[in-house]
């Protein structure tokens, strides 16, 4: 039967990022009243940009994480970005951040439909409740990632720390499932 290549999509890449410096959120709020901030809620402050279209939360310890980027470079973009606009605002920052990608969340379509049943069956590391969960969670040891599979041939990546390593992960994923015919092709 067509083994179809699979459609990968990056939905979200989260990065932890530190200017190690300490950073006053209530002068940030003054020159920026675009960012969110309420101390009595939660104890960062959200500074979104529009491209790339990122929510970077900042801490006053110099850390930040920031959320919503659909790669890698956006995603360290984006921190130095924030950084640039904190100078350019007034905010003395003397080192530029150092980025950490912390996950990597992908979705995917093989172009065929999964027999979560046998799959449940043969895959190690896997779990499928049906009455829980739609989805069988499969856990990869390399590389180190959970991924969650759908009947319907979809499935959702997480856990990654570089890109290269979603691709790997479905790549490896979809070659098992072929190999112990798990996939049907209409």
């Amino acid at each position: 039967m067509p083994q179809t290549k699979p459609i990968v999509s990056i939905e979200n890449v989260v990065a932890s990022a530190s200017v190690d410096q300490k950073l006053d959120l209530n002068e940030i709020t003054k020159k920026f009243p675009d960012t969110e901030y309420h101390p009595d809620q939660f104890p960062g402050l959200v500074f979104r940009l529009k491209t790339p279209k990122t929510a970077t939360l900042v801490f006053r310890t110099g850390k930040m994480v920031c959320t919503g980027a659909k790669s890698e470079d956006m995603s360290r973009k984006a921190v130095k970005t924030v950084v640039q606009k904190l100078r350019k605002g007034g905010i003395k920052i003397k080192k530029d951040a150092t980025v950490t990608i912390q996950n990597i969340v992908a979705s995917i379509n093989l172009g065929g439909k999964i027999s979560l049943e046998q799959a449940a069956r043969t895959l190690p590391r896997s779990m499928y409740e049906p009455e829980q969960f739609p989805g069988l969670i499969h856990r990869m040891l390399d590389p180190k990632t959970v991924i969650l599979l759908f009947a319907s041939g979809k499935l959702v990546c997480t856990g990654a720390k570089k890109e290269a390593d979603v691709y790997r992960s479905v790549h490896n994923l979809h070659a098992l499932l072929e190999e112990k015919n798990l996939m049907i092709y209409e």
